[in-house]
């Protein structure tokens, strides 16, 4: 019998981690809320399965296909340790990968659209100067990632949210303050997924590596 270790509503769960964040800072401290989108493509590792294949899924992206790409984040500043500069930031970005089929023998349908799901804790830096309203930044994190497994071949079929591995993210980009509590933010984003032995249909498991870099537009609420 095929069992699969699920997680279902990723966004939801992650919502609710936001909000300890937020609750674990200070009535002093500076925090930021933003929320995101933009350009999403992907790379990576061939596929493997237990039952023998082995194949160049040729990812792509397509950030704008229904469910789009998307991703929010909570950031606490740590100003009221003296680290003004410095961040921690918990983010969930809602990537997407989809397999070309022609590259897929046996198999007629093969995505993780409803999510290659990334949750991740980052270290952030931010480049300030008071006579300024822009700001560079960067950052450094680790997490997880859930899997949406869509998989169809002759064999049976998948379709279920899985445990996929670890997330690394690397960010670089630059943020503009237009009103008191407003900012707007541009940025490159990149994700390195180890997505292990999750289970398809049979029995089987599949491993890959998957490479998400998204350009990213988004807007923030600071309070």
């Amino acid at each position: 019998m095929h069992r699969a270790f699920r997680i279902k509503q990723p966004a939801l769960a992650a919502l609710a981690i936001s909000a300890s964040v937020f609750a674990a800072g200070s009535a002093s401290a500076e925090m930021q809320f933003s929320a995101y989108g933009g350009f999403q493509g992907a790379t990576g590792s061939n596929v493997t399965t237990s039952d023998g294949a082995d194949f160049d899924p040729n990812w792509s992206g397509k950030s704008f296909k229904m469910p789009p790409y998307f991703g929010f984040r909570g950031i606490w500043w740590l100003d009221q340790f003296d680290k003004p500069n410095w961040g921690v930031s918990l983010d969930y970005s809602h990537a997407k990968v989809y397999g070309d089929l022609g590259n897929t023998p046996g198999w007629s349908h093969f995505e993780f659209t409803d999510g290659l799901n990334m949750l991740t804790l980052n270290a952030l830096y931010r480049f300030q100067d008071p006579s300024r309203n822009w700001t560079p930044y960067v950052g450094l994190g680790a997490g997880i990632n859930v899997p949406h497994v869509e998989v169809s071949r002759a064999s049976g079929t998948t379709f279920d949210y899985q445990f996929g591995g670890a997330s690394l993210q690397a960010q670089a980009g630059v943020s503009y303050q237009f009103a008191k509590h407003w900012s707007t933010f541009v940025e490159y984003k990149g994700n390195y997924n180890f997505v292990d032995n999750v289970l398809i249909d049979s029995g089987d498991t599949l491993k890959t590596r998957v490479f998400t870099h998204a350009l990213n537009f988004g807007v923030s609420f600071n309070f």
